[in-house]
Formats: structure tokens, sequence, C-alpha cells
């Protein structure tokens, strides 16, 4: 649950210094870390638990949480580097991951817990621990519905976070799941895209152009902008630099919203396609690339998972092959059956219909049959060879300490 803070001017300069002391503590940490080899949270405690108190003034709680959050990202990196996202071994992206120490930006995101931050939600204030001492009276605003989960669902920590200027509380709030539906009546396909986000087996579109216009002419204003490249259209840009994400991400959440609501409402599950490792597979030419790499499929996705687990709504993910070239009344396959962007017409029965709605169909019809196989998905893994070789002339990553503590649990 994001919370936003309205501190005070001194309130605001007492948290930007924590915030920079904490982030200053856990590079210090991190080089500690890479210089000796240990990563884990109790090693590091041994080695700059007093150094952090001494040197930045951090009361106890506050020192181990920088411990800990130093350990969580190597934990991280480390996590990335086994499943190989950054690369193959000898890599030139692998050897600046691990060829230096992780490194905080002064204003990330700092844990705080129970000790550190305590909430009164009625009077919509916080009590928050800073260096210049306990500031218990800064005030926050929310909607009636987040100081409704805040107070029933909030557990664990909270991050402070400053963005552009402005506070942020990230409240973790566990909010139960609804029993699954177990047996759906049937499964409401929903067909991704770029020109039409979301399309469904019931044939109502989703969003798609509105957006796409808007994306164009942002992508024109900042090309503009960086083109001029004075003081007064930098600042510009600053202020519009999350506008298009932002934008986005609620159009998203919209879409996930009514989906759900959908499925719910005639006790149906959901259909999704498995899109996993697309942009790797598909060729595309260089003005369709910033169209592609900002299309947010995993998003929407991600939105539609957790509101249907919180709805007790099963989601099944299927294999998207061919799904817009088969007819979903005869079944029959061919690239030709798909005459343009979007319609659909078929050359074996003469079916005709808008291709999304047809590829919906056949997404919903598919995740039917897995569903009464009790299969979990048809989805192919994603593209990666483990037993690739490495080019003879690569050079090997240097065997330091740290690398060797990142590579000890694939040994």
């Amino acid at each position: 649950m994001q919370v936003k803070l309205l501190p005070t001017p001194e309130q605001a300069s007492a948290l930007e210094a924590t915030l920079t002391a904490c982030n200053e503590a856990a590079t210090w940490v991190s080089s500690i870390a890479y210089e000796h080899g240990v990563m884990r949270n109790f090693g590091l405690r041994k080695l700059a638990y007093p150094q952090i108190r001494a040197r930045w003034g951090l009361g106890a709680q506050a020192a181990q949480h920088v411990i800990k959050k130093t350990s969580d990202a190597y934990a991280t990196l480390k996590a990335n580097l086994r499943a190989g996202n950054l690369g193959k071994p000898g890599s030139k992206r692998y050897r600046k991951a691990t060829g230096k120490p992780i490194t905080f930006r002064p204003e990330g995101a700092q844990p705080y817990d129970d000790r550190m931050l305590s909430w009164q939600i009625a009077e919509r204030r916080v009590s928050i621990w800073t260096l210049a001492g306990r500031i218990k009276d800064v005030r926050f605003t929310a909607s009636v519905e987040q100081l409704a989960t805040l107070a029933l669902h909030r557990r664990g920590e909270s991050d402070l976070v400053c963005r552009d200027g402005m506070w942020f509380l990230m409240a973790i709030c566990e909010v139960p799941e609804q029993a699954l539906n177990t047996e759906p009546a049937d499964f409401l396909g929903i067909d991704l895209g770029i020109v039409n986000i979301a399309t469904t087996s019931d044939g109502e579109i989703l969003a798609g152009r509105r957006l796409n216009r808007i994306r164009a002419r942002e992508r024109t204003l900042r090309t503009k902008l960086q083109r001029k490249n004075t003081p007064s259209t930098r600042r510009r840009l600053k202020k519009r630099r999350r506008k298009e994400v932002r934008r986005a991400r609620d159009i998203n959440h919209k879409i996930a919203k009514h989906v759900v609501a959908e499925a719910e409402r005639t006790g149906r599950g959901i259909a999704l396609e498995d899109l996993r490792g697309i942009r790797e597979r598909v060729r595309l030419g260089k003005p369709q690339r910033a169209t592609v790499h900002s299309w947010a499929f995993a998003q929407l996705g991600g939105f539609i998972a957790y509101k249907a687990r919180k709805a007790g709504v099963p989601v099944v993910h299927v294999d998207p092959a061919y799904t817009s070239r088969t007819c979903a009344e005869c079944g029959h396959i061919d690239k030709a059956n798909r005459v343009n962007q979007a319609w659909f017409a078929c050359r074996s029965c003469g079916f005709v219909d808008h291709a999304d709605r047809n590829g919906s169909r056949n997404i919903r019809a598919r995740a039917w049959e897995l569903w009464r196989r009790r299969a979990q998905s048809t989805a192919p893994a994603s593209p990666r060879d483990p037993g690739a070789r490495l080019d003879a002339s690569a050079v090997p990553p240097p065997v330091t300490p740290a690398v060797q503590a990142l590579r000890s649990s694939e040994r």
C-alpha cells in the first residue's frame, strides 16, 4: 500500500538526511561484503555493525536494516546470475555485474519496522525515527479504502521512499485470499496485444488505440525536447519522465479489475497467454521496437493474477502458439487465415471474426481443456541453453572473494 507523506520542510530535511546516511552506510557495507566475500546477514553484522553505529550515528534497528538490505541485494544478484538473467559467465554483462560492489543511490528506499515507525491511522499521522530524533506528527494522505486496508491488514515492515521530491511509505499488507473456485463454469479467454491491449472471448475490446496515440505523442515530444537541450527543456523532461509509466499502470489496473470482476460474477476462470520471451523470439524493425518494448503485458498479467487470487478466481496460462492462425469454429490452422491485424477469415469453413476475439476464443478453449485434464500449463520453457559453451577468446571474470561467494551455491 503506497501512502503519501506530507512532511513540513523541517521534517523533510530530517528524512532526507536519514535516507542519505542509511544508503551511504549500505554502500560501505557492500564494499566490506565484496572485499571479504561475506554476503550473509549475520556474517556482515560481525564485520560492520559497530562501525555503522559509530560512523553514521544510526540507531540499532536502522543499522541492522542497513546490513539486511545489503545482504538481500547480494542475494538478488546471486539469483539473477544463477538464472542467467545477467548473461553467461565471462560475458561483458556478467563481468560488469560481478566486477565491483553493489552501490545504493542516496534516495534509495530504506525499510522501517514497528520499532522505528508507528501508525496513527485514524489521525492520519505517523511517528518515524530519524537522525534528528523521533518525529511524532508526520501527516499522510490516503483514501478511505486505503485507511481500512492499513487498519486491517498491515503487517511487518514499511519502506520509506523519496521520489521526485515527494515522500512515500510502502506498507506491506497481507490481504487474505478467498477460497479458490475449483469448479468454474467456463473460462474467460484474454488475448493480449499492442493495438488492443486486451480482448476477451466475450468480444469485449479493452483500451488500446488511445493509449498508443498518447505514447506516440509522448515519444515525439521527448525527441523534440532532447534535441533542443536547454535548461527549461531538461526541467520539463524531468517532470514528465514518469507520466507515461503512471498512465499505463493505471490503465492496466483498470483492465485487470474489470476482467477479474467479470470472471467472478459469471463463475468462470481466466485464461491468459504465456508470453515469456516474446521480445527475444520476435524480430522487429527499428520503428517498431519502441512500441513493442513499451508493451506492459507482463505487468497486466501480474495484476490479473494477484487480483484473481484475492477473489478466488482460477487463472490458467496456455501456450499462445498459433492462436492467431487457428479457426475458433473448425480448428483449421493456416497463416492465410489472418487477413490483417484486425480481421480473421478461415480458408476452410469461411468463418469471419475480429482477429483478437478469435484468438481469445482459442485461448479459452485451450484453458478449458487443460483444466479438464488437471494439467498446469502447456507453455514452452524459456529459451535458454544451459549447456552452451563460451567462446574460446572470452576473458574469464576475475575470481574475487565476492565472485566466489556468489558462485558457491551453483557448484
